[in-house]
């Protein structure tokens, strides 16, 4: 009895309450997609949902009484046996949307890369805690950038780019809450940025422009392209030898990151010009011209934001939504499952599922401010830096904001992995929070 007034004394009601709302909401929309244009009811993703939402609460609950410090002597070894997994799922795996990235048997599958998210979190939370004492921040951030590396890269190779990409937001946040000089994070960060923009612009000028720029010659022509690579490294080595012989002259040292920063941009851009994928490389021009391919690959784009739009305030009200039920929605459960809620229950229904993620993310916020150790606070960064990018990826993506990149809505799509995952990190945050009171 004691034990079970203090767990509901410590007990996080806001976390739990906005969770199942969202859940909820999730349920009610994905009912709403299986609905066909005769009002029949032609998918029973709903109840797989339900079924999904009932065991992650349990799951929720369960790792939330569990004493977080305690998973610190096992998280290398969970470490290694959840990259081990990844590794047989690459080769053994079942091919879902392009992918070998599902575990299953019949009917029932999981996917490994969604529950490595949590392990990740784990173990970089770790290490973050375990050297923040004993090594300098440069080699803290190499050996945190290969371990984030590590999971990233499996992913990568099944080929899953979309839930790879999560991997880097959560890197980003849990190394600036640990105390990485900025000028680290953002060496990544700008180098991503820039190798994303240098990838872009050739796809751009070819099937959107459909005329020569000049500036963007040099990406297009593998010669020009190598005596700028060449040319951007000579600076970068000649500023690091200057940085040798006059320590004091912080030029140098400015001239060389941004020397680097350019030439890496240059170098891995040409690299994932060669190996992005036709129907990647659609997306990026979709993202661009949505009308540029609009009955192919710019559809999905076009259709959610009519879907949207004609939502207006109110919305057209629950189970009326016609961009759904006529199947102009494809993926309409996992990846567009705003798009439905935005139509059927319009501006005020979007600031209401808004407002939920809102009081989620503030919740974290305080307990990252309130954690009583760096391990805790560390988990609770990262669990952040997952959520903020879900949310508006997914939503940004839908709108027509972002590009596609198949990432879910958490809570609210269809899907057990990513939905256990959610909810086993929300549980953590739960446990991070309770402990801060000694329970």
């Amino acid at each position: 009895m004691k034990l079970n007034l203090k767990f509901l004394q410590f007990f996080d009601f806001i976390l739990f309450f906005c969770v199942a709302a969202l859940v909820t909401f999730g349920i009610l929309f994905i009912y709403s997609s299986g609905i066909n244009s005769d009002g029949e009811n032609v998918s029973s993703e709903y109840v797989k949902q339900i079924i999904w939402g009932g065991s992650g609460m349990l799951m929720m609950l369960g790792v939330s009484l569990l004493d977080y410090r305690r998973f610190n002597r096992y998280i290398p070894q969970i470490f290694a046996a959840a990259c081990a997994v990844l590794i047989f799922t690459k080769f053994f795996g079942r091919y879902v949307n392009g992918a070998r990235s599902w575990l299953g048997i019949g009917p029932f599958g999981i996917q490994p890369s969604e529950f490595t998210k949590v392990v990740f979190i784990l173990f970089l939370a770790w290490y973050l805690d375990k050297t923040k004492k004993t090594q300098d921040q440069r080699k803290r951030f190499i050996i945190s950038l290969f371990i984030m590396f590590i999971p990233m890269g499996l992913i990568l190779a099944q080929p899953d780019l979309g839930t790879s990409l999560v991997y880097f937001p959560i890197f980003l946040a849990m190394t600036f809450i640990a105390g990485i000089p900025v000028r680290y994070i953002l060496f990544i960060f700008l180098g991503g940025m820039m190798t994303i923009t240098f990838t872009v612009l050739p796809i751009w000028e070819s099937q959107i422009a459909h005329h020569s720029v000049i500036f963007i010659r040099v990406l297009t022509n593998t010669t020009l392209r190598l005596i700028l690579i060449f040319a951007t490294g000579s600076i970068g080595v000649l500023s690091m030898l200057g940085m040798f012989f006059y320590r004091h002259n912080k030029y140098f040292y400015w001239i060389s990151y941004f020397a680097a920063i350019f030439c890496g941009a240059l170098i891995f851009s040409y690299f994932a010009g060669k190996v992005l994928k036709e129907y990647q490389v659609m997306r990026l021009i979709v993202f661009i011209d949505p009308y540029a391919d609009p009955r192919g690959a710019g559809w999905n784009i076009i259709q959610s934001k009519t879907a949207i739009g004609s939502g207006n305030l109110l919305g057209r009200g629950y189970l009326q939504g016609t961009q759904s039920h006529y199947r102009f929605l494809p993926e309409q459960s996992t990846d567009f499952i705003f798009s439905i809620l935005s139509e059927e229950l319009g501006f005020v229904g979007c600031m209401a599922v808004f407002a939920l993620y809102f009081l989620i993310f503030m919740r974290t916020i305080f307990i990252i401010k309130n954690a009583s150790n760096t391990f805790g606070l560390m988990i609770a960064s990262g669990v952040l830096g997952m959520f903020v990018f879900h949310f508006l990826v997914n939503v940004g993506m839908v709108m027509g904001i972002m590009p596609i990149t198949g990432i879910p809505l958490l809570f609210l799509s269809y899907g057990g992995s990513s939905l256990w995952t959610a909810m086993i990190c929300v549980g953590l945050l739960m446990s991070v929070s309770s402990r801060k009171f000694g329970f």
